[in-house]
This record gives C-alpha cells, structure tokens and sequence, in this order.
C-alpha cells in the first residue's frame, strides 16, 4: 500500500471527476469520452511509472498494459453506442479480456475454478439467449466465453488452500469478478430491462476491476524485489 497507493491517486482524482461532474449520455461528445476515459489513462501512467524495463521484461504486466489501451478505446466507443457503436466497444473489451486472460496465465490449471466458472458463464447466456437477436446472439455468447475464460485463469491464481497465494493474484480475482459483475449489469440494461442505478454499478464496479487489475501487474516486481532480499 505504501508502495503502490500514491502511484494510484491520479487514477482516484480522475474517478471523482467523472462521478462529480457526471455529464449526460444523451449527448456523447469528446469531452464526455476524455472524462469516462481519464481513470484508465491514469492505469497507464501508474503502470509506466513501473518503468519501461519493468513492462519490456515482463509479460504479464506488458499485455495488461496493452487490455487498458483497449479498454479506453471500448469506453470511446460506448460513448457513441447508441449511433452504433456498441459493436465496437463489444470488439475492444474482447480484445482486452484475451490479453489479460494470457496475462494470468494457464499455471495453476484449477479445473475445478474452470468448472465453476463455465456454469456461471453459460447460466448467464441462457438467461439472456431469450433477450437476443440476430448478431447478438452469437456475439454476447462469444464475449462471455472469453470474459469467463478471464475470470477462471484469475481466479485459478489463487491458491488459497494452498497458502500460495498473494495479494497481487488476490487483486486479479477480485477485479476479474467485478469486470464480469459490471459487464453482466450492462448486458441486463441493454438488452433485458432497465437495472435502477445502471450506470453507477457499471461505472463503480468497472474502475475498481481495471485498478484491481492494474494492481496485479505489479507481481513480478514483488517477485523480483523478494529473490534481491533472499
């Protein structure tokens, strides 16, 4: 915490900004995007204040650099969603949920948290199978395929019966479960039926994953710094 929690306090500012000024959707604009898109920008310049070695020699904290680059671009795309450019921000979240799925990585294989995952993923799709037409129907089926794929490889990192877990993964569970919770909420609101407070439990529980996340990029260097100390 001592750490990492003033890297974090451009992301906060940037958090309240958009909740303070709270500007309206009906009317999309460049500054609506900049302000939605602020809090992730900030999830970069805390991760290259990590330094660019840092991400160069390490993967995982490099690929969900790349998932945030993505996922500001989704969120521009929303901002226009209702001009048709829902797809888009659908195709950019994709995109980001396969390089922090790679990010997690396939060790330890927990098929059993595969299991659990795969039961929640397609209880979801078949209560929403009903809601949907024509591309939807296999578009939202494929997106939640690779979200629950995310949110299995986070949560096989913790190993908690094992005591081989750490912060960092406990982070990447807890983020993964509130991307998977927020993006289940914009599911229900835009295609099943209006969910009171949408917006806030989207946009609440969206920056917390993304921080929980970013957070979790940080497991090579404590790693790295552990191995120096031994």
């Amino acid at each position: 915490v001592k750490s990492e929690g003033p890297k974090l306090v451009p992301f906060f500012k940037a958090t309240c900004v958009y909740f303070v000024l709270w500007l309206p959707t009906s009317s999309p604009s460049w500054f609506s995007a900049l302000i939605k898109c602020l809090p992730i920008f900030c999830l970069w310049v805390f991760l290259l204040a990590h330094g660019i070695n840092f991400l160069v020699s390490h993967r995982s904290a490099s690929r969900i650099l790349a998932g945030l680059i993505f996922s500001a671009v989704g969120d521009a795309f929303l901002i226009w969603q209702e001009q048709g450019y829902f797809i888009h921000g659908l195709l950019m979240f994709a995109i980001t949920h396969i390089l922090y799925s790679s990010a997690f990585g396939m060790k330890p294989l927990d098929l059993k948290a595969g299991l659990l995952m795969g039961l929640v993923s397609s209880s979801c799709y078949a209560f929403l199978y009903s809601y949907l037409s024509g591309p939807f129907t296999y578009l939202v089926a494929v997106y939640i395929a690779l979200i629950g794929f995310m949110g299995w490889r986070a949560v096989a990192g913790v190993q908690l019966c094992n005591d081989l877990w750490t912060w960092t993964k406990l982070s990447a569970c807890i983020g993964a479960m509130l991307f998977m919770v927020s993006d289940l909420t914009i599911a229900l609101n835009e295609f099943c039926f209006p969910v009171p407070y949408s917006r806030f439990i989207i946009m609440a529980t969206y920056y917390a994953a993304q921080m929980l996340i970013a957070l979790s990029a940080v497991e090579s260097r404590d790693e790295e710094d552990f191995r120096k100390r031994s």
